[in-house]
């Protein structure tokens, strides 16, 4: 591609699931209904939790936040993805583009030190149990929510600016988003240094705070482990089951994808391993908590029956 087609660039075309044409009207009609669900699940749980006064812990707190990320970082695919697979549209533009990565990346991040906040409290409440208040204030919440959104931002950037740093010799992102590893496959010349940058970028965003869950971990059944009574044990672990549930099923399907180099890139199984975290990830969210928790479970009942029995 001459310097002139380079400077040319508008937009990009993405492939999305475009081997198998014959089946999108089966994949919209899928995406569409787990788009629906997630969102009326999610919404669900923020609303419950923020309408019953025994919820007003930090715990909930979090998770209200974390319901939200999910949508939104959901809603930055999905609607485009939708767009294409009904209109049979292929293109983004540049700046379309570099946005919906940011906000993706903004979200995801966001998401990554939000599961460390929860981690967190978890271990202050079982290790401490009588600091808890004096820690896990109000304030100290909203400043680590706070904190999240920064670091997911920072990153965000660091990763937009590194992705279109560079001029671009094809269009074609064999993806169904603006993805880091695809558009790198799309730079011109050596970019060996962009890989190592996004590989650095990803593994402060994904490994920090994935370490501090785990000394988090660590530190709560190094004490769960001291407690005499086994009722004790499983009645204490049983308070961090799904917050532990969740970080293995976010961690599990987001390292796959940005902890490794490019040569190992592979698009069909980075498209089922994005809509793994991307898709199904903000759907069991709010399935694990509610089915997992029976104070979240008796508070859905309560407003069910509201519903129903106004």
């Amino acid at each position: 591609m001459t310097q002139d087609n380079r400077t040319a660039v508008t937009g990009f075309i993405l492939l999305g699931f475009s081997e198998i044409h014959e089946l999108q009207p089966l994949l919209f009609t899928m995406l569409l209904f787990l788009y629906i669900l997630t969102l009326m699940a999610n919404t669900l749980i923020v609303v419950v939790i923020n309408g019953d006064h025994t919820f007003d812990t930090p715990m909930y707190f979090f998770l209200t936040h974390l319901s939200c990320l999910d949508v939104c970082y959901l809603s930055v695919i999905i609607p485009i993805m939708l767009e294409n697979l009904l209109v049979q549209k292929m293109g983004i533009s540049m700046v379309g583009c570099a946005i919906q990565m940011f906000l993706f990346l903004l979200f995801g991040v966001a998401e990554c030190f939000l599961l460390a906040a929860m981690a967190f409290d978890r271990y202050v409440a079982i290790c401490y149990p009588l600091h808890y208040g004096v820690i896990m204030s109000r304030i100290v919440c909203k400043k680590l929510v706070v904190a999240s959104y920064v670091c997911g931002t920072a990153v965000g950037l660091v990763h937009t600016i590194i992705a279109f740093s560079l001029p671009f010799c094809a269009l074609v992102i064999t993806h169904f988003f603006c993805e880091i590893q695809p558009l790198l496959e799309l730079l011109c010349g050596d970019t060996s240094l962009s890989e190592i940058q996004v590989i650095a970028v990803a593994v402060f965003a994904i490994m920090v705070p994935f370490l501090m869950i785990i000394f988090s971990y660590i530190c709560i059944l190094s004490t769960i482990l001291k407690m005499p009574s086994v009722e004790g044990r499983h009645k204490t672990f049983s308070t961090c089951s799904s917050h532990l549930l969740v970080v293995i099923l976010f961690y599990g399907t987001a390292s796959s994808t940005y902890l490794r180099p490019k040569s190992s890139y592979s698009p069909p199984i980075d498209k089922l391993l994005s809509l793994a975290y991307s898709i199904l990830t903000p759907l069991l969210n709010p399935i694990i908590y509610s089915l997992r928790n029976k104070e979240v479970k008796e508070a859905l009942m309560k407003q069910w029956r509201k519903f129903i029995f106004p």
